[in-house]
């Protein structure tokens, strides 16, 4: 227990420290929410990385996932290397800076409507941003419960409080350098974490052949009557999978707090070097969590049946992991503790970030606030850090001591919030970014789609088919319609005007030594 607290104090000082550091580098807007563009590869890569996986995914999902699917589970850890990491930097990265600079837009709001010269956009995009971050930001402490509970014996509301002032130390004191330095360095306690854990764990049930052979020999014949279906290519459920891997994925090109890391990048190479290391990243991270839960079912936890007679773990999914982490020694599971700290303070300074620079810069700025000066935007964001962190605290303080049955709607909107965000702004970005015809009214059409049916599946998820009922299936659907939407609704409604659409789009021309979509350049 001593060396546990020696530990965490170790790693809030360093978190605190780092922040303190960073005090001259957020003075100004640019420098508190994008560290003055001036961001190398390292700390882009795993700042993108780190806020992409949270202690949502390494206890709810890939428990939850590798529970249901077995080893095949390891395909969403492989879709988020190859589609959310790699093909997002190849895609969004460079477009993305060169753009958001020549509009001198901070978030992706601001690029809405600056883009399409909408200030209706900017707002509603802003709102739609508020409404999803903050019960997402509060899901981040969920699964840090049981880890705690497990190793320290104390109250989740006391883990909760550290986590809250901490990250608001540095968040407050620091702005998106400190989150991109801490980020790193959380980074590579989760890399180290990651590779410890799986290698103990595997060990516990005979090494890797003997943990996959028993695997095959796991029977649910609810869930499938293939013998071996649980260490199987696809396992028992190749279509929800495919559903979970598109989500997960693809979502991130549409999230704020990701996208809104290719702002900040320094330069070209940066830009090059941060696609490959952000890519290793998911993949050991990533691959490495989804690889772990697929061996959740040998986990020796309560079962029970759901309706259709399939077994479940009796604790609910978020006892798969820590089940499995239970019967390691104690330096591991203070390994792990640190681990999914490390992952989820990282995710929730990025959240609280994109957050209050949204709210402050979209919405109060020049609207609610006509004048504000450099000083007072800065500021006002530190102040909506503290207002988010806390209500995102309480939120989750709530959920999990109350009995309240409406608090169940609180738990579906944090699992409908990455669909929502995703749905609404991926395919207007995309396009935004590459196409001169994307119009205003495709824009609006994508946000009201992807907004209103996740909110629609939340509240009368009954009147969709059976395979949409599943808020992950409808939030992937609902990112790959918004990619046929806005082309089919841009072809048929106003147009931009050429000229001033062209002076944009001229950024990608500038000459340096060659043009701007092939080499950054300031």
């Amino acid at each position: 227990m001593v060396f546990k607290i020696l530990l965490l104090v170790l790693f809030f000082g360093v978190m605190i420290g780092v922040g303190l550091y960073c005090r001259r580098h957020a003075t100004d807007v640019d420098g508190f929410v994008l560290g003055g563009r001036r961001v190398g590869p390292w700390l882009s890569a795993f700042a993108y990385g780190t806020s992409y996986f949270s202690a949502v995914i390494f206890i709810g999902y890939a428990g939850q996932f590798g529970w249901k699917y077995g080893i095949a589970s390891t395909w969403i850890g492989i879709g988020n290397a190859v589609v959310g990491s790699l093909l997002a930097w190849v895609i969004l990265g460079r477009r993305t800076r060169v753009m958001t600079r020549h509009l001198g837009s901070s978030t992706m709001p601001d690029f809405f409507g600056k883009r399409f010269d909408s200030k209706g956009l900017k707002i509603g995009a802003s709102i739609i941003t508020f409404v999803f971050l903050i019960p997402y930001t509060a899901s981040l402490y969920n699964g840090l419960s049981r880890l705690f509970e497990m190793a320290f014996n104390i109250d989740y509301v006391w883990c909760i409080v550290a986590m809250s002032v901490l990250t608001g130390i540095y968040v407050i004191a620091g702005g998106y350098m400190a989150t991109a330095i801490n980020d790193f360095i959380q980074g590579i306690i989760m890399i180290g974490g990651i590779i410890a854990v799986i290698a103990a764990v595997l060990s516990t049930n005979g090494g890797f052949t003997a943990s996959l052979a028993a695997m095959a020999n796991v029977n649910d014949a609810a869930v499938s009557e293939s013998p071996g279906a649980f260490a199987s290519f696809f396992g028992p459920d190749p279509l929800n999978l495919f559903g979970v891997v598109v989500l997960t994925s693809l979502g991130t090109w549409g999230l704020p707090q990701m996208v809104q890391k290719f702002y900040a990048i320094k330069s070209e190479e940066s830009i090059k070097k941060g696609t490959i290391i952000s890519t290793l990243f998911a993949v050991i991270v990533a691959g490495g969590c989804y690889f772990l839960g697929g061996f959740g079912r040998l986990a020796d936890i309560a079962t029970t049946t759901d309706a259709s007679g399939a077994l479940i773990p009796a604790a609910g999914y978020d006892s798969v992991l820590p089940g499995m982490l239970s019967k390691l020694p104690d330096l591991l599971i203070a390994v792990v503790v640190i681990l999914v700290l490390s992952a989820s303070m990282s995710t929730l300074s990025s959240l609280v970030i994109a957050s209050s620079s949204t709210l402050t810069i979209d919405l109060l700025k020049g609207n609610i606030i006509k004048k504000m000066d450099e000083k007072r935007q800065v500021f006002i964001i530190r102040i909506f850090v503290v207002v988010f962190i806390a209500v995102s605290a309480i939120i989750a303080v709530y959920q999990v001591k109350s009995t309240d049955e409406a608090v169940k709607y609180i738990a579906q909107l944090m699992g409908v919030s990455w669909g929502a965000l995703a749905g609404a702004f991926l395919a207007p970005f995309l396009y935004g970014l590459y196409w001169k015809k994307t119009t205003k009214i495709a824009c609006w059409a994508s946000f009201i789609f992807g907004a209103g049916i996740m909110v629609l599946n939340m509240l009368a998820r009954g009147i969709f088919p059976s395979f949409l009922q599943s808020p992950i299936n409808c939030g992937a659907f609902a990112m790959i319609a918004g990619l046929i939407i806005v082309p089919v609704v841009s072809l048929f409604t106003k147009k931009q005007d050429k000229a001033a659409v062209d002076a944009m789009f001229a950024c990608y021309d500038q000459k340096v030594e060659v043009s701007q979509k092939t080499s950054l350049t300031d």
